[in-house]
């Protein structure tokens, strides 16, 4: 990314309507993925001078307390009612949950879901860090999740969604196929980097359980027939579109929101069989496929 550029120059500009329809496995029409993020939000972190850590002062007992009922109580109900119809979950991971919280993370490994980095805590920014602490941070990701799950992370999703102007530079030569800090489209696309290949997998904010609760104040059954406007419109399409469902279980998982959502599964998963429209999937089967797509097309 050149710093005082008038865009980020990351990537091309391509109409939708003008590119090529990609085709996703099994001719499916929309590729569905579901990000639980498991994370860790320490009660008093290091202040970092670009923004606080929590908007009470610290240490926010409050703030803690409602988010540790993730790893208490809303992953485990979340999890399970995932599993029931067939969604495996592409982890943003805070790695230092490994160590607090070895069991939610042996939990999601034993179902199958698949690992990226959302940073060490996500109460510690990337703001003003410098490179070697960056590189740092990357290398413990790697390191932490492999020992902890067996898994080389693939991806990365900035912890709070913070960044520097190299991170993605550095995430691709670290290995790294896909990222989702870009929310620019409805479609994988091709990052510029300096070194190697990324692949910019949709995320939302749009319908983030985060934005729907704390943002647009939807009650659970808004947010729910969000996701299924979301879905339909995308299977709609011609073009091969992803869906992505990000998730916090401390705001899903909670009792008088989870029946909501396990309707929403139920209507995806019951367009996934044969002559459905859903790939019920994860993002680096996504970036698989996608990749494979452009070697059959020469590129």
């Amino acid at each position: 990314m050149r710093e005082g550029a008038p865009d980020p120059e990351l990537y091309d500009f391509t109409p939708y309507r003008a590119r090529k329809p990609i085709v996703w496995p099994g001719g499916k029409k929309v590729a569905v993925w579901v990000s639980p993020n498991l994370e860790y939000y320490e009660i008093d972190p290091p202040a970092n001078p670009h923004r606080k850590s929590w908007a009470k002062p610290h240490p926010d007992v409050v703030g803690y307390a409602h988010r540790d009922h993730a790893n208490r109580v809303g992953h485990w109900r979340m999890a399970d009612v995932m599993s029931k119809h067939g969604f495996k979950g592409s982890v943003s991971l805070s790695v230092a949950l490994c160590q607090h919280h070895p069991d939610v993370v042996q939990d999601a490994n034993a179902r199958d879901w698949e690992f990226f980095s959302h940073g060490i805590y996500n109460t510690r920014y990337s703001y003003g860090m410098d490179e070697a602490q960056e590189r740092a941070i990357i290398e413990d990701s790697i390191r932490t999740v492999r020992e902890a799950t067996g898994q080389t992370i693939r991806g990365w999703l900035a912890p709070a969604l913070t960044h520097t102007p190299r991170t993605l530079d550095l995430i691709a030569e670290y290995g790294m196929d896909y990222t989702c800090d870009l929310y620019h489209d409805d479609q994988p696309f091709p990052v510029k980097v300096a070194k190697r290949r990324l692949l910019s997998i949709p995320y939302s904010l749009e319908v983030n359980d985060h934005y729907g609760f704390f943002i647009y104040n939807m009650s659970p059954r808004d947010y729910a027939q969000t996701l299924i406007r979301q879905y339909e419109r995308l299977a709609a399409e011609e073009s091969g579109t992803v869906m992505c469902i990000p998730l916090h279980s401390y705001l899903i998982g909670q009792p008088h929101r989870i029946g909501a959502f396990e309707e929403v599964l139920r209507h995806i998963a019951a367009d996934a069989g044969e002559g459905g429209r859903a790939w019920i999937t994860r993002a680096g089967d996504i970036a698989d496929a996608w990749y494979a797509s452009q070697q059959e097309d020469g590129q």
